[in-house]
């Protein structure tokens, strides 16, 4: 139970952050998710009252300024606080033309940049907000926030040549080392998870590559191919709960090996 009593907040309904809701549910968490896709709201908060969770949820467009206040605000109604937040809502954009960046036109360049810096930014932007104004706990902590980057952002491959996603995720990196250094004296901690290849909706593509499959197994050789969610949520658990209360500004890297291991290009 290492976030009993807390309100942590999940920006996404799917993926690694249905993985983490479920996760800070079982260890003790009220959860309020906020997700673009309303059935996956209802959907994962149905799940987690179901099992005895705490919850709540609200449909936002997370790249909207008044949308993602009024999706704040409902949590603060549900809960009263906000004591973690677990940003993990953004998109590919090979929709909009990502690649390597001599193909990118920028309305595509720009779009990729907007799915995946503006949900961050508003919701950490929020969150701080209303965790300035927190008692602090034994700890010290008024708060914790851990981000969603990408080993893309200082590992790249050719094999996965999305150069507007990479700057996007490198922006989050600076912008938690940041953020960590300027509200370390309010108690709150900032902290970023990286992962490598996880097995998400956004991944099915490579999921569905054999030969993405083939790097993914030689590139991340700790998971034997892709990582699970639940790796990820397993990270995002230890920032959020005070088994991490001194520490902040910090970016893990939980890629199965990915930065570390050389893999040929199939």
């Amino acid at each position: 139970m290492r976030l009993s009593d807390r309100v942590v907040v999940v920006t996404g309904a799917s993926g690694i952050a249905a993985a983490g809701a479920r996760r800070f549910g079982a260890e003790g968490a009220s959860v309020f998710v906020l997700a673009i896709d309303e059935d996956q709201c209802r959907g994962l908060a149905g799940e987690l009252g179901e099992s005895g969770v705490a919850v709540g949820w609200s449909r936002a467009d997370l790249t909207d300024e008044p949308e993602t206040r009024a999706a704040f605000a409902a949590c603060l109604d549900r809960f009263g606080r906000i004591d973690g937040l677990f940003a993990v809502a953004g998109r590919s954009g090979r929709q909009f033309g990502d690649g390597p960046l001599d193909s990118i036109p920028v309305e595509g360049w720009s779009r990729t940049i907007e799915a995946n810096t503006v949900p961050p930014f508003l919701a950490a932007r929020e969150s701080v907000r209303v965790m300035r104004s927190n008692p602090r706990v034994a700890s010290g902590s008024r708060g914790s926030i851990v981000l969603i980057g990408s080993v893309l952002a200082r590992h790249p491959s050719r094999i996965f040549a999305t150069h507007a996603y990479a700057a996007a995720k490198g922006a989050i990196a600076s912008m938690t080392m940041a953020m960590a250094s300027y509200y370390a004296a309010d108690g709150i901690r900032v902290n970023m998870v990286s992962p490598g290849l996880v097995r998400t909706p956004m991944s099915e593509r490579a999921a569905q590559d054999p030969g993405s499959l083939a790097y993914a197994t030689t590139k991340q050789p700790l998971a034997g191919g892709l990582l699970d969610p639940e790796d990820i949520a397993s990270a995002a658990l230890f920032l959020l709960s005070d088994e991490a209360s001194r520490i902040t500004g910090q970016i893990l890297e939980v890629d199965g090996g990915w930065g570390v291991t050389e893999a040929a290009i199939p």
